[in-house]
């Protein structure tokens, strides 16, 4: 199993994230998961530099390979201009950009562009069309296509990469799983109860994706203390308490703010885990694995990130590598 480090660009300034990858890399993670917005979920988080020129600069300080989710829809980033910037950093770091993860994205990053928000199933269509075009264009083709929200006219990849990286799916639900089971590489999805996970794997598997690989995002929240952990977890990210509708259809870090006013700190450990020791860290990253999932990148919410990555340097990875072997 390929243990991961999750970089938040949306708690952290890009320089700052920078130093991060490399302490992870020095902690003895395996490799690195980027997010792709332009706005924090809420205000405090405070940060979301661009993805795909920080992507350039950690690459280049770092050499652990890399996953990235992307919105090929056509809002903030037509697939064309979209499979230029996959496919030039791949071209400058071989095999290193191992996937991208393609999601039908989320209003709070799209909207900006003031192209409107449609519902789920356009997000769909536009995602598989956009995935299409960047597809094409990564192998080196010559692409000509007009889709009724974007066009293509002759585009072609001058630049190309040798090797392509791997278009994932992200996924939140077991329907868009296994609607995704056809036409993607693999599946991304976030942490979720043991049958939830299960789930996810065999929706994903009935659509078509059987044996293809499975990742998985788990946030966390780790502090010295439970009580520390979870008022981490409550004011840093506490958007995860929000079902899934919420999370694409709100526009705003304060909409986001109005629809979480209700959680309070005690409901957080129902959606964020609290670590405060390497068993119980040990015990979801292993769950993961039984359920499936060959990489499992982790995402501690919490501000203290050097401290986390002492952590995972001393009690948790260790622990990890000597089960493998």
């Amino acid at each position: 199993m390929i243990i991961g480090y999750h970089a938040s660009h949306e708690q952290f300034a890009p320089r700052e994230l920078l130093s991060y990858v490399q302490a992870a890399e020095h902690a003895g993670f395996q490799a690195i998961m980027t997010s792709d917005h332009i706005a924090p979920w809420l205000s405090h988080q405070g940060n979301s530099g661009n993805n795909w020129a920080w992507l350039g600069a950690a690459m280049a300080k770092t050499s652990l390979p890399f996953g990235s989710l992307a919105i090929p829809g056509g809002w903030r980033y037509h697939p064309a201009v979209l499979a230029h910037l996959i496919g030039t950093i791949s071209e400058m770091f071989p095999n290193r950009l191992r996937w991208i993860a393609m999601g039908s994205g989320e209003a709070l990053n799209e909207h900006v562009v003031g192209c409107g928000w449609p519902a789920k199933a356009e997000r769909n269509a536009r995602l598989l069309a956009g995935t299409e075009i960047v597809r094409g264009l990564l192998r080196g083709e010559e692409v000509d296509r007009c889709d009724p929200w974007f066009a293509v006219d002759k585009a072609r990849l001058w630049s190309a990469p040798a090797k392509p990286p791997a278009l994932l799916a992200a996924a939140l639900s077991k329907e868009t799983a296994q609607w995704a089971g056809g036409w993607s590489d693999g599946l991304v999805t976030i942490n979720k109860p043991k049958q939830k996970l299960v789930d996810m794997r065999e929706a994903y598997r009935l659509g078509g994706g059987e044996d293809k690989p499975l990742a998985l995002q788990i946030q966390i929240s780790w502090a010295e203390t439970e009580t520390e952990a979870r008022a981490a977890a409550w004011k840093e990210w506490r958007n995860a308490a929000l079902p899934p509708v919420s999370l694409s259809d709100l526009p705003m870090p304060e909409d986001f703010e109005r629809a979480t006013q209700h959680v309070q700190p005690d409901d957080i450990d129902a959606v964020i885990p609290l670590v405060t020791r390497p068993d119980r860290l040990i015990e979801l990253i292993s769950v993961a694995e039984a359920c499936g999932f060959g990489e499992v990148f982790v995402h501690n919410v919490s501000r203290d990130q050097m401290g986390f990555l002492d952590f995972m340097k001393r009690q948790v990875l260790p622990v990890l590598c000597a089960f493998d072997t």
